[in-house]
């Protein structure tokens, strides 16, 4: 079974649907009856072709169009005469010449990219941010395809279309030769017609029923993400979502979607795991991965104290890992950090792993005069084994989001060693089960009083009870035992039988 796998997300980072692309990709390559390869899109740039299909090159040749491909994700490879005349066009006319393509039903076309020289761009750039070094050599030979339009252009020439109708009309893109297209976010375009769409979905957030106040550039966000999952359910995509609650909120906007759809847990990375690390050593990396911004000005080093042999002393925190921005609710977290702080852990330090996202300033008002005394410390690009650490030697891993569709923090932090407080929404019931401590994520003092129970020196059978009972339940997420529901899903969909 050949299938594609959607490539885009891990060029955005870390954590997140980035993180499930890379695992996802790495469970499916190692299963015999798959044939798979990546599809390689910017969100925002356009990308020059790597080798066209069926064409044969000299070795020079063949070599300089696959290196301009590659400079292209960065810059803009020198060009010829022709090439540059036609690059002026393609950006100029852009979405005008996607919606053409859309009206006359031409796909869009994939080049071949063929990694055997760039072994080294293909694992940095795609792979190494969430795997280990003991999975390049599995990865070294996978093959990719190019789409050289931006997705965002994608979505845009798409919704050009609501002006003259009431639904847009996007381009299809080349998949001859492929069973399967696994697209880990609402896809901006179709597929050829003997290859099924299958749509990884992880929230519906950007839509009317969550939370659309609480995500950036909103108007854009909300119709591109509808209009694209409209368009997927219509040509009959079928949906593997990673939680019940998602499922549920994908149903409640398409009722009809029912039989297509599936419900299949994210993977966890191995990289987490209960090992007893030096507790020295969360000092080193709250030295080192602190964040560099002029909104929130890092403590000095100093600040953290250490003892007259110069070992860190050990520090007590409370661990946030998320995206910082509304939905996540820092602010929240903030507030209970404060009021066991004043109340009886006078020592307790915050620690908050993740990038910006949108709508942050509040969030680092609240930090600013925290950080300043060394109590606060945000850091960010946290490579996995150092997270490990964070996670095993935290007080208490903390979920306080208001809105979720996985949320790996929590699982990762069980299989640590760590005990988690999370917030009281269906999907941490069902993901964490009872191997986790529950509050009102709009009541600080119910959250306070929650997460006292497992700070407080008496909290100890508590933590201990929880510690035992996620280890049974993080087994759930392993690659062993996600990869055999990838393949009976694969089963319905080349088989077209419905679920039930």
């Amino acid at each position: 079974m050949k299938i594609l796998v959607d490539l885009k997300p891990p060029l955005d980072g870390y954590a997140g649907i980035p993180q499930e692309s890379r695992l996802l990709f790495k469970g499916l390559s190692q299963i015999d009856a798959f044939d798979v390869e990546g599809l390689i899109q910017h969100g925002e740039r356009r990308l020059r072709p790597a080798l066209l299909v069926n064409t044969v090159l000299s070795p020079d040749k063949r070599i300089d169009r696959l290196s301009k491909f590659v400079v292209s994700l960065y810059e803009k490879p020198y060009d010829n005469l022709y090439q540059a005349a036609m690059g002026r066009i393609q950006t100029s006319f852009a979405r005008q010449i996607l919606r053409l393509r859309a009206n006359l039903g031409l796909s869009l076309p994939l080049s071949r990219f063929e990694s055997d020289l760039f072994e080294d761009f293909i694992w940095r750039t795609f792979f190494s941010k969430t795997l280990n070094a003991a999975a390049k050599p599995a990865l070294q030979g996978s093959r990719h395809r190019v789409l050289t339009v931006p997705r965002i252009q994608m979505h845009e020439a798409g919704l050009d279309g609501l002006t003259y109708s009431s639904s847009p009309s996007y381009a299809r893109i080349d998949t001859t030769g492929f069973d399967c297209f696994v697209t880990q976010t609402p896809f901006p375009g179709d597929v050829s017609s003997a290859t099924q769409m299958v749509g990884r979905y992880h929230d519906a957030v950007p839509v009317p029923m969550p939370m659309p106040h609480t995500i950036s550039d909103k108007a854009f966000h909300q119709a591109s993400h509808f209009h694209a999952i409209k368009d997927n359910v219509r040509s009959e995509a079928w949906f593997s979502c990673i939680s019940h609650a998602t499922r549920a909120d994908l149903l409640q906007l398409f009722p009809h979607a029912e039989l297509r759809s599936a419900v299949i847990h994210n993977i966890v990375s191995d990289e987490y795991f209960v090992e007893d690390t030096p507790a020295h050593l969360v000092h080193q990396i709250i030295r080192n991965r602190m964040a560099v911004s002029d909104i929130v000005k890092a403590p000095k080093a100093g600040m953290i104290s250490t003892d007259i042999a110069g070992e860190a002393a050990p520090v007590v925190y409370l661990l946030i890992v998320s995206t910082i921005e509304p939905r996540n609710n820092h602010q929240m977290f903030v507030q209970i950090w404060e009021s066991l702080k004043y109340q009886s852990h006078p020592s307790l330090k915050l620690v908050a792993v993740g990038n910006v996202g949108w709508d942050y300033s509040t969030v680092f008002d609240s930090f600013r005069p925290w950080a300043a005394r060394g109590e606060v410390f945000w850091l960010n690009n946290v490579p996995s084994a150092e997270l490990h650490t964070l996670y095993h030697h935290a007080a208490v891993t903390v979920c306080p989001g208001l809105a979720e569709g996985f949320d790996y923090s929590g699982v990762e932090a069980i299989k640590c060693g760590c005990v988690v407080a999370a917030s009281e929404i269906t999907v941490h019931r069902k993901i964490y089960g009872d191997a986790a401590v529950y509050f009102d994520p709009y009541d600080a003092a119910n959250a306070t009083a929650q997460l006292a129970k497992l700070v407080n020196p008496d909290g100890a059978p508590l933590r201990e009870d929880l510690k035992s009972r996620g280890q049974s339940i993080s087994q759930r997420y392993t690659e062993a035992a996600i990869i055999p529901q990838w393949i009976d899903f694969f089963g319905h969909v080349r088989g077209n039988v419905y679920f039930k």
